[in-house]
């Protein structure tokens, strides 16, 4: 008996202005217009996608003393875009990234909360830590935690917002319209933590959402990312976009799920992945080379090696050979709250194996950032494109996509008018949607109600 072909899961990452975006391409639009926002979320859920997912920035980033321009640029609030697009939508799940290092858990759980009855149980929370004192200039802490300590504050704010969250058993209020009388159980929303980064106790004023919670994204490719998100998370998020790199990352974060008492259908893993559609697959590669030098120019192309050099490396010539001389160690000075630098854990080594590269490939700086900072992942005609996804999947490199279109907000349109179709045909993509939260799009089974009652944390 053969096994059941796997079903895709597909979703759209709306990117804001950055080197993937292709601002200069007359068909982009605003990243801040409601309208840019609108016709994407539009678009995704007329392709019947699980979800749309937005990023968050939470400062202007710098680099070289000046605003980096290709990064994000007055990205607008996560709750306020999700609050509207849950007006303009009905079956789209609404995934927002909403940082736990600068924010407070009964602020985030309302906010959340609310969300998941505006959008009547679609909301998800994308859960991330901010690693740089730069950006934690603008909250009154300031600062920043170690990596350890990030996870361990994220955690622990988490499962705060879901004792907030479970504070509501969802059948404590009464109504009687005629009496006039509006009942409500007195424990409804009573909730006391305190631990080493939260010391709280009340009532929580919002009554269970229809998921309960939202659904749980964890980002992050780290030793502390992929734990963290084996034991709490219900998707992730993730860079590995090759079948190999992809079936050994699935591997490893299915594998770590059984001693959380947790079974692999619940952590759906999603790797972000970019595309270029051609009529045909020699058409889609030479327009993907277009793509790539539109997104890396010769200034990017210096500014990218800045971020590992750290110097300033402005005199170069992009079209010239690398620097003979090292990365600068120590505290980054060059690209300030940027996280590609932390990226590269060894900046000398990866110089060393940026330097081989250029001389075997004769390549020059701006050659070898198009070759390095990341390919398309998906290039060719919509059935090669339909057929590569087919394989991820069923290959267990991923269970679908998050896709991150080149063009905003456009460049959703054709993958849904002319790859959607294909995946319908071959039976691993739904036609409609057969429920009406996104833990029903996901797959993901529905939360237990909980016992009403406070709740204590040790």
């Amino acid at each position: 008996m053969s096994k059941p072909r796997k079903q895709v899961h597909l979703a759209a990452h709306f990117p804001g202005v950055n080197n993937t975006t292709v601002w200069s391409d007359p068909r982009s639009g605003s990243h801040i217009e409601f309208e840019s926002f609108a016709h994407f979320a539009r678009t995704a859920e007329r392709a019947k996608f699980d979800f749309l997912f937005l990023a968050e920035g939470l400062r202007l980033r710098e680099q070289g003393g000046r605003i980096y321009d290709l990064d994000v640029v007055g990205r607008p609030d996560t709750f306020t875009i999700l609050a509207a697009l849950a007006a303009v939508t009905e079956r789209l799940g609404l995934a927002g990234t909403i940082n736990s290092t600068f924010n407070e858990p009964y602020e985030v759980a309302r906010q959340f909360a609310t969300l998941d009855h505006l959008s009547a149980g679609r909301a998800a929370w994308n859960v991330v830590t901010s690693w740089d004192a730069f950006t934690g200039e603008n909250f009154r802490r300031g600062g920043f935690l170690p990596q350890d300590q990030r996870y361990d504050r994220a955690e622990r704010f988490m499962r705060t917002t879901w004792e907030l969250f479970d504070s509501w058993r969802g059948d404590e209020i009464v109504a009687d319209k005629r009496s006039g009388v509006f009942l409500a159980d007195p424990n409804a929303g009573s909730f006391e933590h305190h631990d080493a980064h939260f010391d709280i106790r009340g009532q929580f004023n919002v009554p269970r959402s229809p998921q309960g919670r939202p659904v749980i994204f964890q980002a992050g490719d780290s030793e502390e990312g992929r734990e963290f998100a084996a034991a709490t998370a219900d998707a992730i998020f993730t860079r590995h976009a090759t079948l190999d790199a992809g079936r050994a990352f699935y591997a490893d974060v299915k594998g770590r799920l059984a001693k959380y008492h947790r079974r692999p259908e619940q952590l759906v893993i999603l790797p972000a992945a970019t595309f270029v559609l051609g009529d045909t697959d020699a058409e889609a590669r030479e327009y993907a080379d277009v793509v790539r030098r539109q997104q890396v120019s010769g200034a990017t192309a210096i500014q990218f090696l800045e971020q590992v050099w750290n110097r300033d490396l402005s005199d170069y010539d992009p079209d010239g050979p690398l620097p003979e001389v090292d990365p600068l160690l120590g505290e980054n000075t060059v690209a300030r709250g940027r996280a590609s630098v932390r990226m590269y854990r060894d900046p000398v080594e990866t110089a060393r194996q940026w330097r081989e590269v250029a001389a075997e490939k004769k390549l020059s700086i701006r050659e070898l950032m198009i070759e390095v900072s990341g390919r398309q992942t998906f290039v060719g005609s919509p059935e090669t494109v339909a057929e590569s996804i087919d394989e991820f999947v069923q290959q267990d490199a991923s269970d679908g996509f998050i896709l991150v279109p080149h063009i905003t907000p456009s460049g959703l349109d054709e993958f849904a008018d002319k790859v959607v179709p294909l995946l319908q045909e071959r039976g691993v993509f739904r036609t409609d949607y057969t429920g009406t939260t996104l833990r029903d799009h996901l797959g993901l089974t529905p939360l237990e109600r909980p016992a009403i009652g406070r709740r204590k944390a040790s």
